[in-house]
């Protein structure tokens, strides 16, 4: 996979083709330009010191934009790039001091395995659990949470796991503001792009950095009571030891009424108790966040790259 990207990375043309992740929508085909993909990763090796003596390894494929942006951030510092197979047992092998990896939410459990001495990973991909967060932090890796999309170059903003900061900082030459939804809208004058409106609602804390609440396409409007599944979903992380999600359901009464989706086994499905799920719900949530309904699902639909695509009512 990285000898295809790096055919691509040299040929004539001045753009890569990558596609957007499918979470929120249709997979999209989109057209990054090298200077922006250049500009991205320099960046990033300023803010972690990235040089030609630092070692960086890759357990992520270059179908995706983390994967390919982790060959150029090589390209553009002379960084050494270990490549290995993707696997949810990500730098087990034996190397020298790793300075730079990247990863996604279910790569994490295995990397806290690995028996290297990895001084930055950044985490993409996906919202990270409590409990992940807080093992994170308690390692001696350097964790950072990543904001960004495929459109962007991968990530424009970090938050530092390590210190379980609670807002992502921008990069170098990146600025942040909201518009009349309360949705992110991101500046990057030296990006061909300039300005994306996202559909990310934030609290914005200055023109460098903001607290992510959620998506504005998932919240769910309950008796008028705006509820964001992504919060409900980390306080309810620590007592679900499945993957699962909130989702909102048509409702004669309110409108939209918050259910509960949880990916069970069969082989489990007779042990799982809704009702000690619910009852912790209703000791950690207000009210009008407690999901109506536990709904237990065998296997969900995922992207290519393991996003759980979210049922829509």
């Amino acid at each position: 996979m990285v000898k295809k990207f790096l055919n691509e990375w040299f040929d004539e043309k001045d753009y890569v083709i990558a596609h957007t992740s499918g979470s929120t929508g249709t997979p999209k085909e989109i057209r990054l330009l090298k200077s922006d993909m250049r500009r991205s990763a320099e960046a990033t090796c300023r803010f972690f010191g990235i040089t030609g003596k630092s070692t960086l390894v890759l357990p992520l494929s270059t179908d995706y934009i983390a994967g390919k942006m982790m060959v150029v951030r090589s390209i553009v510092s002379g960084a050494a790039l270990l490549d290995e197979k993707p696997s949810s047992q990500p730098l087990s092998a034996i190397y020298p001091e790793v300075d730079l990896t990247a990863v996604v939410p279910s790569q994490v459990e295995g990397l806290l395995s690995s028996p290297n001495r990895i001084r930055n990973v950044i985490v993409g991909g996906g919202q990270l659990s409590d409990v992940l967060e807080q093992r994170l932090s308690l390692s001696d890796i350097h964790a950072y949470a990543t904001y960004g999309m495929t459109e962007t170059c991968s990530h424009v903003a970090l938050r530092d796991i390590s210190l379980r900061e609670p807002y992502f900082t921008a990069l170098e030459g990146i600025s942040f503001s909201t518009d009349s939804r309360g949705c992110l809208v991101i500046d990057a004058p030296g990006f061909s792009f300039g300005r994306i409106v996202t559909n990310d609602v934030v609290d914005i804390i200055d023109s460098r950095r903001f607290r992510w609440i959620g998506r504005a396409d998932n919240v769910i409007n309950s008796g008028g009571v705006k509820l964001h599944p992504e919060i409900i979903e980390r306080i309810l992380s620590p007592f679900i030891p499945y993957p699962f999600y909130i989702a909102g359901r048509r409702s004669d009464r309110w409108g939209q009424e918050a259910v509960l989706y949880v990916e069970v086994p069969n082989t489990d499905i007779d042990s799982f108790d809704k009702r000690y799920i619910i009852e912790k719900a209703r000791s950690v949530l207000d009210r009008y966040s407690v999901p109506k309904e536990v709904i237990c699902v065998e296997e969900f639909s995922r992207t290519d790259s393991g996003k759980i695509k979210r049922l829509v009512f």
